[in-house]
This record gives structure tokens, C-alpha cells and sequence, in this order.
């Protein structure tokens, strides 16, 4: 068989000219909004597709090609998807747990037998018996590699703090080796490998790599780098045919190589022939296009339900339909837009959603990464994306162009903000009307995110590291201020794998043209995130912290007027990675969204109402449109229609 050993070191195994998911296809339908009662409504699935989390060609019992995907959408890892190659036919088989969390690793061994690891489950999935065999729970949390030795016993290696396990498909024992590597940090096992004398090694990143090498017989683990070598990213380690596994302390082509065998390294320098050993796994992007007859599998579109095999042998292609079942992909936040829609974006896939209440239209195109965060200024709606901290800007009244960098394209693509912002929390309009500010948590193994400034006018961008804000912490949550400063409330949560070193949040008030900080404070003590904060009557500004906190804030005299503890009575509010929890109403009144329903704030006592119980959990905001507040419940678009408020309230 051919193989794939690992998808980020060698992209060119994947022939991604041949594969095709969701890539530059657009829907439009007609919903049919659900009234759900007391005033709340279902206005459908946003984006009604699922996302793979790894695919393989093989072989059923009968000798057929047969397709096999890992299903995901906004629940989670959900099911495994067989497709038969020739007819289309397709079987979906629920995983032997309930949904949750998501593969990031899978392995087709060299008996045929599918196998991943994800939300504390190991299984395996036999295509000859088209059925799951075997089930058993590890410690938390998910594979992040996976590999099989020369004896043919199967091995996981996991999120977040290197925990090993091993699965013998001869003799079905299955252990556990617990966690073998403890960091103050979440660790990403992303490769592993087995020597030929059965030894165990894999590489771990974001903060600082390392390399650990695993005695099966004794159950030593031991740290292969001294602290000098490590770095920031990830350690590499692959299986050579020579029985031997080589490494490196980050992956780069001037990096320095290590041979490991038997539990010992040492530096070789250069390692310019590269035999690895036939392995088909990978990571959630794992793409094995082979059958053992020679044909290939040349597109898989979970949009159109369509599936397209190659024959090199006929030069032909053959299309095939398929189906499954999805409930649909992760909203991730959405907005009203100048043109009088709902606008948003969804996470695997990473689509673009545009909801027109008054014609029931829903259009789905293909989005440039994951729009995590949403704001408008004067005709146009801006998103900051992840990864890269990309900033978009959409014009609604425009016919939409698939953004493309340096190009003329609706969306505009304006900036990115590099290691500073990877994954964008916020988007701010601020109140001059031509400046745009977003942050959020840093790139994959940093700890700190900066600010981007973009001037409309000007069409420059300026950016901000966090040593300029608050060193070690991220800008969760921003509010405009009068007289041209915004008032910032931290995260201490580092980027993506990195080291958690801030100890409380902060909020600072930062003059917007001059960029100085002007103040900053831990204002509640223990408190980690500043969720959420919008500006209230009379100048103040309301806040959550860590989704069970609302307070009010006197910008002007730096000094809390108002503090409650909401959990007890409303339980926790929705929450993303930029959560929407305050909705601004038709007269400036303020609504706050919890999961159990929407609560109404009195300006005047600061008393909290509940104004409805929701039907439906309300998992992230949130925006007013028309006499309604929209917001999202799992994958689908919901409203509440509110009714007789008070004038001037």
C-alpha cells in the first residue's frame, strides 16, 4: 500500500489537487422559520453539513472499494461514514459513545481495521464485519498521533499532557500508561513513532518541544532534549525503514537531526534520505486516496454528496452519490448586517451565512478561514478571522467575490496581525467612523495578544503587542469610551498550547490615536476573563466575568458601582470565542443572553429581569434586527420577538 506518515510534514502526500470538500460551492434556500412558543423562533440549520475529521480508501469483507470518513459537526465527533466506491451506497455507524469533542488523529492499520481516539474512547472499526469491535475509555482527552509497531499493536499518544496508550489486535489488550509528561501548559503530541526493538517516541509541542522516548517493557518515560534545545513549536519524529526513528527538536529543514533506537539519541546533524515506514495516518486532515486495485479517489464533497473515483488504468473517472446525516456545523457567532440580514460564520467547515428575515433566504459560501468575531461601521461588516488574525471587510450592497489576498475581492481582505492575534475575539467600530480595532489570543504557542488598528481612510493598519497593553494576557472584550480612548478587559488564557503566566484579568483604558495606556487594574481579584462589555446609559459600562459575573464600571472614576453573582439565579451565559452576550434593543436598552433564556437590565437599580425563559439553550449572541434578538442554539439561527417593552425604558 502507499501511505501517508504524517500530513504536516509531507502536504504533498495528499495530492490536493485531487481532493475537493466544499471549496468554492454557494447555496441559497428558502427556510421555514419554527415558532417554538413564548415568542422565540427556529429559523433553520445555517450550514447543514458536516465536516470530515480524516478519510481513507480500503477494502470491505467482499473485496469492494469502500470509502471511510470520520463525521463531524456542531455536537461533535458523531459517527463514521462508509461509502461504497462503485454504487454510492453509504453506511453511517454512531460512534460506541455519545457525541463530543473531535478526532485529531486516526490509523487504517495493516490489518484494515480503522482506529481514533477522541473524548477519552479508543475504538476500532472493523470494514469486513462494517461494524465497531472494540471501545474502551483512556484518560482524557484525545490522540493527537497515532502509529503502529512492527508487532502490529496500535498506539495513541494524547492531548493535553501526553498520555500514552496501546491496543494489541491479537490479543485485545488494551493499556493504559496514564499521562507521561507533565508541563503548566497543554501539550500537542502531533507525531509518534516506534523503533524496531518496540520502543515508543514522540514529539510535543507549542511552548517548548521536546522529544520523549517510552520503554513499553518498563513503563520509563525520559525527556530526549536538553532544556537548552528546546523551542518554541513542535518536535518532529518519524519511523525510517532502517528500524531506527529520527527526529528533530522543531520542524524545519535547517533544524539538526537525532537517531533514536532503544531509548537513546544522539545529534547526526544532516538526515537527507528520508525511507519512512508505510503507515496510513495523520491528523483531522488525514487523506489516504488509494484502493489496493489502483484506483483513486479524486473528490469527496460532503456539500453535493458527491464522490468521484479515478482509474489511472482507463484514464476514466467515475461519479457516485452519497448520503448522510448532519446537524449541521458550529455557528460561531452572528450579527446584523447594514443590508438588514443576520451575517455569520460556521467552524468545519468554515462557511459564510447571510439570513434575510423578511424573504426567508439563506445563502452559504465558502468563508476565508473561521469568522470568529463581527462588527459594522457605516455600510460595511467587518470580520476577524482565525488563524492569522485575518480582518475582512464585506460590503452587503455588493456582489459577493471569494476573498483572495491583493485582490479586489467582497470580502476585502485588509490585514492580518501575524503572531499577535491568531485567533480574533473581538472587532471593535469605533465611533470616529473610519477606525476598525481587533484582538485576540496569539498565535500556537504564545502567551499574549496584541491590538490591531485599522484606519478606513487611511487604509493602514498598526499593531500592538501585548508588551504595549498588558504583558502576558489577551484583549477578551472592548468598549467604546468617550473623547477618543476604549476601555479593554483581559483574558489570561495564552494562545493555542501556550503557557498560562497572568494570574488575573485586568481592564485598561487605552487612549484609541496615540495608542498610550492610559490605566489598568486587576479590578475583581481571581477573576480570568473579561467575557463580554457593552456601554450603558449614562456612560457606565456593563460587564460579565467568566460567564457567571455582571457588574457595572464608572469609567470616568475607575470604580465598580454594581456587582452580582448571576449563576445562581440564571445559570451561565452563552459563550465562544467572541460571545455576544450583550444585545443593545431599539432604545438603547440592554439584554443579556444566558443559556436558560434572555434577561433585561433596569438602568436605573441595575436589577436583573428575566424577560424569557428560552425553549432552547442559548449558546452564543447575538444582535437586534427588527424587533427581534437573534442569536444561536447549537447549529441553528433563533430569535426572540419582543413584545410591549417600555418607551424610554
Amino acid at each position: 500500500m502507499h501511505f501517508i506518515f504524517n500530513f504536516l510534514r509531507c502536504k504533498q502526500l495528499f495530492a490536493a489537487p485531487l481532493f475537493c470538500l466544499l471549496l468554492g460551492q454557494v447555496t441559497s434556500v428558502t427556510v421555514f422559520s419554527q415558532e417554538l412558543g413564548k415568542g422565540f423562533f427556529d429559523h433553520g440549520v445555517a450550514t447543514p453539513i458536516s465536516n470530515h475529521r480524516g478519510i481513507v480508501a480500503t477494502v470491505d469483507g467482499n473485496g469492494r472499494d469502500v470509502v471511510l470518513l470520520w463525521l463531524f459537526d456542531h455536537r461533535g465527533g458523531y459517527a463514521l461514514l462508509m461509502i461504497d466506491a462503485e454504487t454510492g451506497k453509504s453506511e453511517q455507524f454512531p460512534m460506541p459513545f455519545t457525541p463530543g469533542d473531535a478526532v485529531y488523529s486516526s490509523i487504517l492499520s495493516s490489518k484494515n481495521r480503522f482506529y481514533t481516539l477522541f473524548k477519552g474512547n479508543f475504538s476500532e472499526f472493523d470494514p469486513v464485519k462494517r461494524a465497531f469491535i472494540f471501545n474502551n475509555k483512556s484518560m482524557p482527552q484525545m490522540a493527537m498521533a497515532m502509529t503502529e509497531d512492527d508487532k502490529g499493536v496500535i498506539w495513541a499518544v494524547t492531548y493535553p499532557n501526553s498520555g500514552l496508550v496501546s491496543f494489541n489486535p491479537d490479543t485485545r489488550e488494551f493499556r493504559d500508561y496514564g499521562y507521561l509528561y507533565q508541563q503548566n501548559w497543554r501539550q500537542y503530541p502531533r507525531y509518534l513513532a516506534a523503533d524496531k526493538a518496540g520502543w515508543i517516541y514522540f514529539g510535543i509541542g507549542n511552548t517548548a518541544s521536546q522529544i520523549i522516548a517510552f520503554n513499553p517493557a518498563t513503563g520509563q518515560a525520559d525527556p530526549m532534549l536538553k532544556e537548552t534545545e528546546r523551542k518554541r513549536g513542535s518536535a518532529y519524529v518519524y519511523r525510517d525503514l532502517d528500524g531506527k526513528v529520527y527526529g528533530q527538536p522543531l520542524i524545519d529543514s535547517k533544524e539538526d537531526w537525532y537517531e533514536f533506537y532503544m531509548g537513546s539519541g544522539h545529534k547526526i546533524g544532516k538526515h537527507d534520505t528520508m525511507n519512512p515506514k508505510p503507515i496510513i495516518t495523520g491528523s483531522q486532515s488525514l487523506f489516504y486516496s488509494d484502493f489496493p486495485d489502483g484506483r483513486k479517489i479524486k473528490k469527496l464533497d460532503l456539500l453535493e454528496r458527491k464522490l468521484v473515483i479515478e482509474d489511472p488504468k482507463t484514464n476514466s473517472d467515475k461519479e457516485v452519490t452519497f448520503d448522510y446525516t448532519s446537524d449541521g456545523a458550529i455557528i460561531m457567532g452572528l450579527a446584523a448586517s447594514p443590508g438588514r440580514t443576520i451575517a455569520g460564520g460556521t467552524a468545519f467547515p468554515m462557511r459564510f451565512f447571510n439570513y434575510n428575515p423578511k424573504t426567508n433566504k439563506l445563502e452559504n459560501k465558502e468563508a476565508f478561514g473561521q469568522f470568529n468575531a463581527l462588527a459594522s461601521q457605516n455600510k460595511n461588516l467587518y470580520f476577524g478571522v482565525y488563524p492569522s488574525g485575518s480582518l475582512l471587510e464585506w460590503n452587503p450592497s455588493k456582489a459577493w467575490i471569494d476573498t483572495r489576498k491583493g485582490e479586489n475581492t467582497n470580502p476585502l481582505f485588509l490585514s492580518d496581525a501575524g503572531l499577535e492575534i491568531h485567533r480574533p475575539h473581538r472587532v471593535l467600530s469605533y465611533s470616529d467612523g473610519k477606525t476598525i480595532i481587533m484582538s485576540g489570543t496569539p498565535e500556537y504557542g504564545y502567551t499574549g495578544g496584541g491590538l490591531l488598528f485599522w484606519d478606513r481612510i487611511k487604509k493602514k493598519s498598526t499593531l500592538l503587542r501585548d508588551s504595549a497593553i498588558i504583558i502576558d494576557q489577551s484583549t477578551m472584550s472592548m468598549v467604546v469610551l468617550p473623547e477618543g480612548r476604549l476601555l479593554g478587559g483581559t483574558t489570561t488564557e495564552p494562545g493555542t498550547g501556550g503557557e498560562k503566566k497572568a494570574i488575573e484579568a485586568e481592564l485598561y483604558i487605552m487612549d484609541v490615536y496615540s495608542k498610550h495606556l492610559e490605566w489598568h487594574k486587576v479590578v475583581f481579584p481571581g477573576v480570568q476573563s473579561y467575557s463580554d462589555m457593552c456601554l450603558g446609559p449614562g456612560g457606565l459600562v456593563y460587564g460579565i466575568t467568566d460567564l457567571n459575573r455582571f457588574f457595572v464600571f464608572d469609567p470616568v472614576k475607575h470604580i465598580v458601582v454594581h456587582q452580582e453573582n448571576t449563576e445562581a439565579r440564571f445559570g451561565k451565559t452563552a459563550a465562544n470565542q467572541s460571545p455576544r452576550i450583550f444585545v443593545s434593543g431599539p432604545e438603547k436598552e440592554i439584554y443579556i443572553l444566558f443559556v436558560k433564556g434572555i434577561v433585561r437590565v433596569d438602568p436605573r437599580s441595575f436589577k436583573l429581569n428575566l424577560l424569557a425563559e428560552s425553549p432552547v439553550p442559548i449558546n452564543t449572541g447575538g444582535d437586534y434586527l427588527d424587533g427581534r434578538i437573534f442569536f444561536v442554539s447549537g447549529s441553528h439561527i433563533c430569535s426572540y420577538k419582543l413584545l410591549n417593552y417600555p418607551k424610554n425604558y
